[in-house]
This record gives structure tokens, C-alpha cells and sequence, in this order.
């Protein structure tokens, strides 16, 4: 007697369909969103051909992230691309183009998160790396530790073999300029650093931080910022850009992915990208509910001023902020890159 075809390989036979290629065919549709930063800014304040540069530079970046997430990279690979065209960019605080240290110097911040596992890896004041965001990514894959500062986290870079740069390297005649002007409006005063000294004064309320959201065709989300820090520092000041929680965040579990620019202390204080998941995940807001109560209704009473990209699990991204405007792009549904400046 014939032996029974069994129901699942009759199916198969006549579909002509492996049930393995069925179970593992559906991927995720990529997405990638960007900002270059959050502040005091106005089409009058800025030169045509400055903006025109602006907004190439950040078409570069997203473009180049997407690129990596369409060929099937990860969201971690397209966040680390698009954020060394932004460090390589004079027209950003990160990287080349920081804004200097009340010393003259430059001291660079930078992490990244991955959503799936949550590891995460962040550099701080770092005087002669070239692109921060990929020596965060090696503290994250090649160390056991999430956070390396200054001259440690130089030995740790030379020791996984990346090359070092001269501090002067980071430099731009525009923050030359910027730091003259603040010096000497100083001169022959007391040293005390106070919340209108210096950066108010003459930061020209730019926070020019840039940072990434991803979400690869794995369905795996990733975040990740990069920073020159506040104009005129003192005292080895580190801000929210490289503490996970505050200035980076991403979990798939909470379905979010956040990277923020502002001023640092209030995004520390109020532990802002985390917070904003948090909501995400235990209160099920959307995402620009999420952020905009954080933004709007935990920041301003505070005086904390600054935004955020915020991604979802679907790929959904918001840009909410609280300043004049805010330096930002985003991949649209037709895979072309959208870049906006103000409010």
C-alpha cells in the first residue's frame, strides 16, 4: 500500500515554495533621519551660499546612510557612514568644524546604540580623533566597556590601530573668529564660568551636534550623536551627546530610537532620549507625542533648549524642537532625500 503524502509536503510540491524561503522572505522596509544640530536659526542669519553647502552636506549624509541600509547593511553601519560625513564637515559642531574650548582647544563627544542588544558605545573629550562616532562604535564592539574619555579612550583608538590627527586639524576660521570675539570680550575678567558666560554670550545659540536614527531590513533600530560641545568650555565639560539615555537612545523593544542636540546639562538632568522611549514603550504614545512632551512641556519651564529625531519600529520619524530651528533631513517614501532648516 502506497504510504500517505504528508499535507505540508503536497503543498510544497505544488507551490513550488521552500516553507524555509516562505518563514524568512518578509523583511522590514528600510529608514533614515538625521539632524545637524538645533538653535537660533534664521533664513536672515544665514548666507545663501552658506545654506546651499548646509543643506549638500546634509543630503550627502542621509544618502549615504540609506544607501548602506538599501544593499542590506546594518542600521549601526548607515548611523557610523552618515555621521563621518557630518564630522568631515566644517559646517557642523563635529568633528572637523568643533567649536573651541575656553583653552583654544578642541575636545570631542560621540556614542552610539545599537536598538536589538542594547550595547552602546561612547568616547568623551577626545582631542585627536578624527571621526568620534567610529571609535564610540569599537569602545561598543571591541571593548567591554561603554564609555572611554580622554587620553584613555586615545590609547584605546591607537590600540585598534586608528590613526591620530593633529588638535589644530579640527579647526575653521569661523571658530577662530567665534573665539576671538569671546575672548576678548573677557579679557581682564574673573575666570568663573555662570550660565551667561560664555556660551550665551556668543555661541549665537547654534547647537551644531549631529546625530542619526536608522532602521535596517532586519527590523532593527540603532542612534547615534557627535559633538564639538558648548563653545568655550572649561573644566573638562562633558555634555548629553555621549551618555546613553540622555543624548542617544535606541531599544527595539521599546519600539524607539532617539538622538538629541541642545543644551546638554538640561538632556542629562532630564535623561531626555530615554525618556522619550520610556513613554514610547510603558504609556504606547507615538513617537511625537513622546517627544514633544518632553521637548515642549519638560524643557522650556526648565530653560533647556534643543530637539530631537526620533524613529519607530514602522520606520516613522519625527524632528521635535523648541528652538528657532533645527538643522534635519529625512529619506522619504520614494527613497530621496528631504532636507529642512527652519521652523
Amino acid at each position: 500500500m502506497p504510504r500517505p503524502i504528508p499535507i505540508l509536503a503536497l503543498l510544497m510540491a505544488l507551490t513550488h515554495t521552500p516553507y524555509a524561503r516562505a518563514q524568512t522572505a518578509s523583511t522590514t522596509h528600510p529608514a533614515f533621519a538625521m539632524h545637524g544640530g538645533a538653535g537660533k536659526i534664521l533664513k536672515q542669519n544665514i548666507k545663501p551660499e552658506v545654506e546651499a553647502a548646509i543643506r549638500a552636506d546634509l543630503e550627502q549624509a542621509l544618502t549615504t546612510g540609506y544607501a548602506i541600509l538599501q544593499r542590506g547593511g546594518t542600521a549601526l553601519d548607515a548611523i557610523e557612514a552618515a555621521i563621518r560625513v557630518l564630522e568631515d564637515s566644517p559646517r557642523f559642531n563635529a568633528g572637523k568644524g568643533a567649536v573651541m574650548t575656553a583653552q583654544g582647544t578642541f575636545e570631542l563627544d560621540a556614542s552610539i546604540m545599537d536598538g536589538q542588544t542594547l550595547a552602546a558605545g561612547a568616547v568623551a573629550g577626545l582631542m585627536h580623533i578624527k571621526n568620534p562616532i567610529s571609535l564610540a562604535r569599537l569602545v561598543m564592539t571591541k571593548s567591554p566597556h561603554v564609555m572611554l574619555i580622554g587620553s584613555g579612550a586615545e590609547a584605546f583608538a591607537l590600540s585598534q590601530g586608528i590613526d591620530t590627527v593633529p588638535n589644530e586639524y579640527f579647526a575653521t576660521d569661523v571658530r577662530h573668529q567665534q573665539y576671538e570675539k569671546w575672548r576678548d570680550s573677557v579679557a581682564g575678567k574673573p575666570t568663573q564660568q555662570s550660565s551667561a558666560d560664555p556660551a550665551n554670550a556668543w555661541a549665537d545659540h547654534k547647537y551644531g551636534t549631529v546625530g542619526a536614527v536608522a532602521l535596517d531590513r532586519q527590523g532593527n533600530l540603532a542612534a547615534g550623536t557627535s559633538t564639538g560641545g558648548t563653545p568655550f568650555k572649561r573644566w573638562g565639560r562633558v555634555g548629553d551627546s555621549p551618555i546613553i539615555g540622555a543624548g542617544t537612545y535606541a531599544s527595539n523593544k521599546a519600539g524607539c530610537a532617539v538622538s538629541g542636540t541642545g543644551v546638554g546639562e538640561y538632556f542629562i538632568r532630564n535623561t531626555v532620549a530615554a525618556d522619550i522611549c520610556k513613554r514610547v514603550e510603558y504609556l504606547h504614545e507615538s513617537i511625537d507625542k513622546a517627544a514633544k512632551h518632553v521637548i515642549h512641556d519638560v524643557l522650556v519651564p526648565q530653560g533647556g533648549d534643543g530637539g530631537v529625531v526620533v524613529m519607530d519600529k514602522k520606520g516613522h520619524s519625527v524632528h521635535v524642537f523648541n528652538t528657532d530651528g533645527m538643522f534635519r533631513g529625512y529619506i522619504d517614501a520614494n527613497g530621496k532625500p528631504v532636507v529642512e532648516l527652519y521652523k
